[in-house]
């Protein structure tokens, strides 16, 4: 059974892109729009990772990041935190909020396979 990621965003074009990669890596992929929509489709089915963007409506992502980690059901969720804001204050505040690692847009998408792989392993090592 492959690893399933959970992509959190509200730009389409960033949706679709990682959509393709995490798919063409091997996992099994779901999108949420909002931060309540990921919330949602995380208690409907527990992700191994979400790909968390910061900024969106309803619910921010250090907010999801933060009820994720509250949450000792979902304990085992890896979160990576993609966003804009670059500075080191919002990189510590991901991080402290939670998530297993934070990169900033705008990412290279082989950055982000790279990071999904090393937190959950190669498509090598899942088989």
């Amino acid at each position: 059974m492959s690893q399933s990621v959970l992509i959190v965003d509200d730009e389409p074009y960033i949706v679709r892109s990682l959509e393709f990669l995490m798919t063409k890596a091997g996992y099994e992929v779901r999108v949420a729009r909002d931060g309540e929509q990921a919330l949602n489709e995380i208690a409907k089915a527990r992700p191994d990772l979400v790909l968390l963007d910061a900024m969106m409506p309803k619910r921010d992502g250090f907010d999801v990041c933060q009820t994720i980690r509250a949450n000792p059901d979902w304990a085992g969720i890896r979160v990576i935190m993609l966003t804009a804001k670059g500075r080191d204050i919002e990189r510590e505040k991901g991080l402290a909020m939670g998530a297993d690692d934070y990169i900033t847009k705008p990412f290279s998408t082989r950055e982000v396979v790279v990071q999904v792989e090393k937190i959950l392993g190669s498509k090598e090592r899942r088989r």
